[in-house]
């Protein structure tokens, strides 16, 4: 038999099947469910309702695996980053606390032509540019330079310098570097630790992107790093990295330019735990798979006990592993576009996109991101929706194995704390409330700190 002897059903004869088996029931009450992001979850998906109109092939072929590296010392940071890539690592993500740090000694002996470097800058430092001059980079370098003063601002709640100054240099950072990408990087990952829903990280990730763009004749020479995490909803979390694409890819339309949105993705922390630790192996398994069907450029793992362990090689081989599985074992860089014809995704991605959009347009007719970020509109926003989660998982509706369910009475963690895995409350003078990231689980770690 050929699938072209069968008849087709339509959505209405499916939905009426369905209706006839409930016996009366309500299909809607019993059979949709709303997600915190208010978009309503069917029980099937058909294709003359629900594919998305989406024109973007996501490229799910070409995703790196990537590892951070945080920059304390420099020579031993080199070294740690050659092990990684002879480890199976294919890119590497430095994280720069000051700019005395030497570029050059940093980059030793690493081929920056083939692979793929991250330098992420924690600080705004016009002079940092000349070390990037005296690598005399080609055009076929591979070395991006992530600056974003606004991000500085959202998490600290103080510009490095002030206003004008920070727009200023960091746009002039992607003006003057030469051989390298220096970027705008966009970090929608700490919206999303924060409690942010995926609508708002994506309409505030827009918003914030925005800034940069809205009235700099020098826009074509801007590169956009979009610094996304993962977490545990599967589907819901492929559809948002596609709905990024197509939301950058519609405003760059309206401004007639073509810049390219790149992604790097890292499972969430907000739903890690220090109790059954390993458990977060499982969590972090399932995000990367998401990162990868999403469309990820660069994919960097958590390590399992990132939460109260110092950097370790152990932690590290894991989570380094976890990807190398996913890639060359699981085959999950050997097709292109997986996710198109999958009706659910097309769906979300579509719906996740509609919805993001309004909101987007809503912060513009407001005054724009840092308006509100500046009368605490922003704060207001992520914190409700953050308070609205952490009730859902008070009263047990979301769950965490481990924290909830399957609990170990016997797991002991003090002793194995060797960072303090909570909000850190360090009060201080600022222009704004910054935005705070916050696990959810811990409360009710705490208390179970507090009884051992």
């Amino acid at each position: 038999m050929k699938f072209d002897e069968f008849d087709g059903l339509s959505s209405k004869a499916w939905k009426q099947r369905i209706q006839f088996e409930l016996n009366g029931e309500d299909f809607n009450s019993n059979l949709v469910w709303k997600s915190l992001e208010g978009i309503d979850v069917k029980p099937f998906y058909h294709y003359d309702s629900d594919i998305a109109t989406n024109p973007i092939k996501h490229q799910c072929d070409a995703w790196k695996i990537g590892e951070e590296i945080y920059v304390q010392n420099t020579t031993s940071a080199n070294v740690l980053a050659k092990e990684c890539l002879k480890k199976g690592a294919e890119s590497i993500y430095f994280i720069l606390p000051k700019p005395s740090i030497d570029i050059q000694k940093l980059l030793d002996g690493i081929d920056i032509s083939t692979i793929r470097i991250y330098l992420d800058l924690l600080f705004l430092d016009p002079n940092f540019i000349t070390q990037i001059e005296a690598l005399n980079l080609n055009q076929n370098s591979k070395l991006f330079i992530l600056s974003d003063c606004i991000g500085h601002l959202a998490k600290s709640g103080n510009w490095y310098k002030n206003l004008v100054s920070d727009k200023k240099n960091t746009i002039e950072y992607c003006n003057a570097m030469t051989g390298a990408k220096s970027v705008i990087s966009i970090d929608m990952a700490h919206y999303q630790n924060a409690g942010a829903s995926m609508l708002q990280q994506l309409a505030y990730a827009l918003a914030h992107a925005h800034e940069y763009i809205v009235d700099n004749e020098k826009i074509n020479s801007l590169n956009f790093v979009f610094k996304a995490a993962i977490g545990g909803n599967y589907f819901f979390e492929i559809a948002k990295l596609q709905a990024l694409r197509w939301l950058w890819q519609t405003l760059m339309e309206d401004y007639g330019k073509n810049i390219k949105c790149h992604i790097i993705s890292k499972p969430s922390r907000r739903n890690k735990t220090i109790y059954d630790y390993n458990i977060n192996m499982l969590r972090s398994t399932t995000e990367v798979m998401s990162a990868a069907l999403g469309g990820s450029d660069t994919i960097i793992n958590l390590p399992y006990d990132a939460l109260y362990h110092k950097d370790n090689e152990f932690g590290r081989r894991l989570s380094r592993n976890q990807l190398l599985i996913l890639k060359h074992e699981s085959k999950f860089s050997e097709v292109n576009n997986p996710t198109e014809g999958a009706y659910y995704i097309e769906y979300l991605t579509k719906e996740l996109a509609e919805k993001a959009l309004k909101l987007f347009k809503d912060i513009e007719k407001q005054g724009g991101f840092l308006e509100l970020l500046k009368s605490g509109v922003i704060q207001r926003k992520i914190k409700e929706q953050s308070q609205k989660e952490q009730q859902i998982f008070d009263a047990k509706e979301q769950e965490l194995v481990g924290i909830h369910v399957q609990q170990n009475k016997d797991d002991k963690m003090k002793p194995q704390l060797e960072l303090y895995p909570f909000l850190k409350h360090n009060p201080r003078k600022t222009l704004l409330e910054p935005i705070l990231a916050k696990r959810i689980a811990e409360s009710l770690e705490k208390k179970r700190l507090d009884n051992e």
